[in-house]
C-alpha cells in the first residue's frame, strides 16, 4: 500500500512541473513578445524566473496576465494576416482576374476567340 502514496506522490509532482513548463513557456513567450517593456526589465524577469520560479512565475501572471491575453491576440491576428498575404501572393490572381485578363487580350486582338475560350475554361477548372 505504500507504493501508492509514492505513485500518487510522483503523479502530482509530475503534473506540477509540467503545468510549470507550459507557464514558463507562456511567460518567456509573452516576455519577448512584450513591446512595452524594456530589455533590463525582460532580463530580471528572466533571472527571477530561474531564481525563483514559481513564485516569479505567479506575480508575473498577476501583474501582466491581461496583457499577456491581449499580445497573443494581436500576434495570433498578424500570424493570420500574413498566412492569408502569402496565401494570396502564391495564389496568384483569381479566375475572373485570370478571364478579365483575358478578355481584354481578346478585345485588343491578341488573341482569337478559340484561345480566349481557352484560357477561360483553364481559368475555371
Amino acid at each position: 500500500m505504500d507504493w501508492f502514496w509514492h505513485f500518487l506522490w510522483y503523479t502530482i509532482v509530475v503534473f506540477a512541473f509540467v503545468a510549470y513548463l507550459i507557464v514558463l513557456w507562456h511567460i518567456v513567450t509573452d516576455l519577448f513578445r512584450d513591446k512595452e517593456s524594456s530589455g533590463w526589465a525582460k532580463a530580471a524577469w528572466a533571472i527571477f524566473l530561474i531564481i525563483f520560479p514559481y513564485l516569479t512565475a505567479i506575480v508575473y501572471l498577476l501583474a501582466k496576465g491581461r496583457g499577456m491575453g491581449e499580445r497573443e491576440q494581436q500576434a495570433r491576428v498578424q500570424a493570420k494576416q500574413a498566412a492569408d498575404d502569402y496565401i494570396r501572393n502564391v495564389a496568384g490572381t483569381t479566375p475572373t482576374q485570370q478571364i478579365n485578363e483575358a478578355k481584354a487580350l481578346l478585345d485588343s486582338g491578341a488573341i482569337s476567340p478559340q484561345e480566349f475560350e481557352s484560357l477561360k475554361a483553364k481559368a475555371l477548372s
